[in-house]
């Protein structure tokens, strides 16, 4: 979150519930909640599984091929493959 905030972009992680138990804790001293936004979250879910399917395959996964064209070429036939 530090590095997210740092470069000005909008955080969609949950706390944590450690987290919110040592804010709570501190009192005025532990800061204000994050923002979370449940929409946000749930997109980004979904981005996430897409991922995880994309990774399923081996050249996507260890990066075979040695150059960026090649390997987006890649993710996009696998991408296909996986919407066809």
């Amino acid at each position: 979150r530090t590095w997210l905030r740092r470069h000005g972009i909008a955080h969609t992680i949950p706390e944590r519930a450690d987290q919110v138990r040592n804010r709570v804790r501190r009192g005025g001293h532990g800061g204000r909640p994050p923002a979370f936004d449940r929409e946000a979250y749930k997109h980004r879910n979904v981005v996430e599984r897409c991922f995880n399917r994309l990774k399923q395959w081996r050249g996507i996964a260890t990066r075979y091929d040695k150059t960026a064209q090649s390997y987006e070429a890649a993710v996009a036939l696998a991408s296909l493959l996986m919407w066809a």
